[in-house]
């Protein structure tokens, strides 16, 4: 098991969370980060700060629900996985942004943040367990209603389903 999914088993774990939809905010807030909703232009989704003992999420109050909810864990994901990168403010802060590039998973660390959310927000045993009690005529209508039940896009289920082998092909 990579070390995001045992990351995010962990912090399900932790919080005695074992039913769909997971809800980010909420264990954000248990774990001591504030998340602030804020303006930010389109291409960036969310960012994580992190000075001292205060950390703060903030996530693009124009994206739709499940791609902030997505924000946040991918943001939770690099506290507890990553250091960040500094970054000079009026005192030295690290940061790390959900934009375009990380969008993108070309970069490492953005790889293992995404892997972390969509272990957090869809963990395999949940997902496992909604399939067989699913009643459903196509993969397309099974993607919808997971996607709804989870509470995150169709996209983001569809990779999901794709990456834990329950379905082959992207619909």
């Amino acid at each position: 098991m990579a070390r995001a999914d045992t990351a995010a088993k962990a912090l399900l774990a932790q919080f005695g969370v074992d039913e769909p939809p997971v809800d980010p905010g909420q264990l954000a807030e248990k774990l001591g980060v504030l998340v602030v909703p804020q303006e930010m232009t389109d291409d960036v989704s969310g960012m994580l700060l992190r000075r001292g003992e205060q950390k703060v999420i903030g996530v693009n109050q124009a994206h739709v629900e499940a791609r902030q909810r997505f924000t946040v864990a991918h943001e939770l994901g690099h506290l507890l996985l990553h250091r960040g990168r500094p970054l000079i403010l009026d005192t030295q802060t690290r940061v790390n942004l959900r934009d375009t590039v990380s969008s993108k998973a070309t970069d490492r660390e953005e790889i293992e943040a995404n892997r972390f959310a969509a272990a957090l927000l869809a963990p395999e045993v949940m997902v496992r367990r909604e399939v067989r009690q699913a009643q459903f005529q196509t993969v397309e209508d099974l993607v919808e209603r997971l996607a709804d039940r989870f509470g995150v896009s169709h996209t983001a289920m569809n990779f999901r389903l794709m990456n834990l082998g329950i379905i082959s092909d992207p619909r």
